[in-house]
């Protein structure tokens, strides 16, 4: 998949490995991103054409992991979360994918998003 990425944060590393193996058959790049870089855009986070990395000295650890999709149109995105199951990882709860809406927000910002979206359905 050209182009596709998936960005984890805060993700515990034997879940990470197994996202990697996983990433690495369907030929999608994984960016871990630091907690140094969660003020950062999303699209900078990305790699997107446009957005530079911004001068950011500090970023706080997030509560939780989070997955954010980039460069995935649905059928990708369907055969990723399939693998995903099928490979037996444990769940992400709060993922994303990036949009002309959420590609100028932080990662703090998605996450805390994603967090009120959660607890609002359950």
């Amino acid at each position: 998949m050209q182009g596709a990425k998936v960005l984890v944060f805060h993700m515990e590393r034997t879940k990470e490995k197994q996202i990697r193996l996983l990433c690495r058959r369907l030929n999608i790049e994984v960016v871990k991103v630091a907690a140094r870089d969660y003020r950062q855009k999303l699209g900078s986070l990305a790699g997107i054409v446009g957005f530079a990395k911004e001068t950011v000295t500090d970023g706080v650890e997030l509560d939780g992991e989070m997955m954010i999709f980039s460069g995935m149109d649905s059928a990708a995105m369907d055969r990723f979360l399939a693998e995903y199951r099928k490979d037996g990882i444990e769940p992400v709860s709060l993922k994303a994918v990036i949009t002309p809406h959420n590609i100028f927000w932080t990662a703090e910002e998605v996450y805390r998003e994603l967090e009120r979206e959660h607890a609002s359905l359950h």
